[in-house]
This record gives C-alpha cells, structure tokens and sequence, in this order.
C-alpha cells in the first residue's frame, strides 16, 4: 500500500502542500508591498518542483502513516532546508537572486515548513475520525496468526489512515487462533469472495505462510471477480529486525531485514553534524591537546599518539587515534585491557583515562569521516575476533561507523569489560542505538556523556 492510497495523504501531496508553499510565497510579497511579478511566478515553479523531488526522497508521509509526529515533523524542515538551498543554488548559478526581496525570501524560506506543519496537524485533528472520512476503506485479513492480529491493532491504532477492520478468515481450528483478538472470525477461505462480493470489501490483506502457496493461488484466482485490492502481509517478524523497510532495486521489490539507519537523508544528517560539532570541539580544545600532548613527550618516552587498528563501517579497518596513556602500544592478535590499578598505565595516562581526554584525537578520526561523534564504540581487532564468535550478532554493530562516545557508555558499560555478560550487555545496547536511532539521541547521548565524564566512572 502506498501513501496515495490514503486519501488525507493524497490530497495533501499533490493538492495543498504545493499550494502552500506557493500561496506562502505570494503572502509574504504582500506583506512586504513587494510586486508579485514573473520571476515570483518563475521561484513558485521551481519551488514546486524541487521540493516535490525533494520530500519524496525523504518521504515524510512514511512517519506521518505510522503517527510518528516529531520524527514527520523533523523530515519537514529538513526536507524544506534542502530545498531551500537548492534554490539559493539555482538563484545564484542562473543570476536570478538579484530580482528578488531579500526580506520576502528569507521571510517565506523561515515560515513555509511551520505552515505545511500548521495544516497537516489541523487536519489530522478533524480528519482522525473515519467517520467523517469521505472515503473509509473496509478491511479483511485472510489468516489469524501473530502477524495479521499485529497487523489489525495497527490499524485501530491510526484512525488517519481511514480504514475499517471487519474481521478474519482462516481455515484453522479455533483452539490455534490467538487470544483477544478483538475481531469476530468471518469464515474459511473458502467463504472469502462471496463475502466480499455482497459486502463490497474494499482491500484484503493475506498474511499466510510460504506453504499455504496453493490456497493462496486458488483465493486470488477467486478474487478476480471481486474489485478489492489485495495484499501480503509478509511474516518477516520471525526475524530480528534492524531498520526493517520496503524498497525497490531494479524495479524490483525488496524488503530489507537487517539493514543501517544511515542511509538517505539521515546519511547526509549524520554527517553534517558530525562535521559541524568536530570542528567546533577541535577548534575550542587545541590549546588543551597541545598542552596534553606536550605533557606526554616530557613525562614518558614513546610516541604522543596511540595508533590502533579497530573495525570500522562494515567491518572494514580503520586506524584510530589516542593520546597515548600507557607505556606499552598493543595492537597485535592478543590485546589485554586496562585494569583498576593497571602497572602500563602511566600516571598522566590515569588522568587523561578518567577525564576520557585521551578520546580527543578521535575527533581527527571523525572529520576524516572514519567515525562519528556518537555510536558504538570502536573495540581492538583481536577483541572482534574474539567476541563475534561467542555474542549473536556482534559484527552488527559495525552496521554504523564507530563512535567517540555510545549508547552502552552512558548507560554505565563505560570502560572494561572484563566479563562475557557485560560485553553481551553492551552490545544490546549497542543494537538499539542502531534500531532507534535518531538526531534527537544522538544529541541526548552526548549530553549525558559530558555528565558521565564528569563523574569519571568506569574509566581506567
């Protein structure tokens, strides 16, 4: 099913989110006393254009069906702010910014995402109710198992998305359908195109397995002379889930199982505040790593940076930088860690270990683009070798660069790890950053990190 499927949605893609954005721009020239003339007319159809490419890149109707309402709200803004500066682009390559307003421009840049907002809240408020819905869809689900009861609650979950759940069919015995599920039983499959004849279904969706092919085949062939749309439920709940989305390659379509949240837009999001923030970390903390590194070389011989080799994205090595805190540089096939009252530690390096102010070259790293400022923590080859043959799942953490600082670290598994469990812990940890990720968490990661820090647990 997709969005042009819900009739809300519909009308605002292609009706009132341009007349938005175009009736926005032709408020403010008024406003300003500023004459509407034809290279307005000229920015209105580029902007029509370029943010209607842009937003369905981003998709922010895919938050929007799941009642996401700040995640929607962020692939808004975002969404404007790209186009935005692609007509600030197009402005200034063509030579056309010069017959503009200043003020009105700017003006309309700032306030067209808060109204397509403004009206997308005030109707999902008056349109929440199928009742008064122009177009309320009725729904069967051919098979009650796990996946088509999720299914249901989903959708009297979201009244927005306007559909009407009748109930189920399924040709097994009653002492296998699931508790509570809310709706009646309707028949076999057998019953389900007289069914929705004389009820004028309007969509089926079939949530049966693989084996049930045969049946499935002879339920279609039978809906042929029905106009219902029909579609599959597919039972991939069996799995656990990373990133979980519908796609298409070739034409084709796929559904991805396992995949990163670092693709698309939020690529390019991660990114960019990876490369503002490091630059102004490094920026503001020069004079205290030239102090450190100044220390190290006065107070114990060997080099000022630790270089170590770590499994960067995709398991790919990457080297990473340390300022050096012990007397010894392992990075062979047997790497021990540091230990409460560790003899190679050196009495500069405990303090920099405490502090984490041995984690600042890594700021190098992540303006090199070899790690972000958040994500899971990048751990020695030999210590992967070692864990991804006892922990399931391990290597998918490397699903996403490695980070300066972590979920896991601010979530107390900061420092050593000295057991199987808590390495087992720290990397659940490390797959919910990966399934939940978000800017928003990133931020509140690294604002509990400064508190952690502050408290100096867990580091040796």
């Amino acid at each position: 099913m997709t969005v042009n499927d819900i009739p809300m949605i519909s009308f605002f893609q292609r009706v009132l989110d341009p007349l938005i954005i175009m009736g926005a721009l032709y408020l403010f020239s008024m406003l300003y006393g500023v004459p509407f003339t034809g290279y307005s007319l000229v920015l209105m159809v580029l902007a029509f254009f370029v943010s209607s490419a842009v937003y369905q890149h981003v998709d922010p109707y895919r938050t929007w069906r799941g009642g996401r309402m700040l995640a929607y709200s962020r692939d808004i803004v975002v969404g404007w702010a790209v186009t935005a500066l692609i007509l600030i682009f197009l402005g200034s390559v063509s030579g056309l910014s010069h017959h503009y307003d200043v003020a009105v421009v700017v003006s309309w840049f700032v306030a067209a995402p808060f109204f397509l907002l403004a009206s997308h809240l005030v109707a999902r408020k008056f349109g929440s109710d199928p009742s008064n819905a122009s177009e309320v869809r009725s729904v069967i689900i051919v098979g009650a198992n796990d996946v088509g009861l999720k299914f249901s609650r989903a959708i009297d979950r979201h009244p927005n998305l306007f559909m009407q759940m009748l109930g189920f069919f399924d040709d097994r015995t009653e002492d296998r359908w699931p508790a509570e599920m809310g709706w009646p039983m309707l028949g076999r499959m057998g019953d389900i195109a007289a069914y929705v004849r004389e009820h004028h279904v309007k969509m089926i969706f079939i949530s049966q397995p693989i084996s049930a092919q045969p049946r499935i085949r002879k339920l279609l062939d039978e809906l042929q002379d029905t106009t219902a749309s029909v579609y599959f439920l597919p039972d991939i709940y069996v799995f656990d889930l990373m990133q979980a989305r519908f796609d298409n390659v070739g034409g084709m379509p796929v559904i991805a199982i396992c995949e990163t949240p670092f693709t698309g837009i939020n690529s390019m999001i991660k990114r960019i505040s990876d490369i503002v923030l490091a630059l102004v970390i490094q920026i503001g903390l020069l004079p205290v790593m030239l102090v450190i590194a100044l220390t190290i070389k006065l107070t114990s011989p060997g080099p000022v940076i630790f270089r170590q080799r770590r499994y960067g994205l995709y398991g790919e090595e990457i080297v990473v930088y340390k300022f050096r805190s012990m007397t010894v540089a392992e990075d062979g096939a047997t790497v021990v860690q540091a230990t409460k009252g560790d003899q190679r530690v050196t009495r500069v390096g405990a303090f920099l270990r405490r502090s984490s102010l041995d984690e600042l070259p890594q700021f190098i790293n992540v303006l090199q683009g070899r790690m972000s400022i958040v994500g899971p923590r990048p751990h020695a080859v030999a210590h992967n070798e070692q864990y991804r043959k006892l922990i399931k799942g391990y290597m998918l953490r490397h699903k996403a660069k490695p980070g300066i600082t972590g979920w896991a670290q601010v979530n107390g598994l900061r420092g050593e790890t000295e057991t199987l469990d808590k390495m087992e812990a720290r990397i659940r940890y490390d797959l919910d950053y990966l399934r939940t990720w978000s800017l928003w968490l990133d931020l509140w990661i690294i604002l509990r990190t400064v508190k952690v820090v502050l408290k100096r647990d867990n580091a040796h």
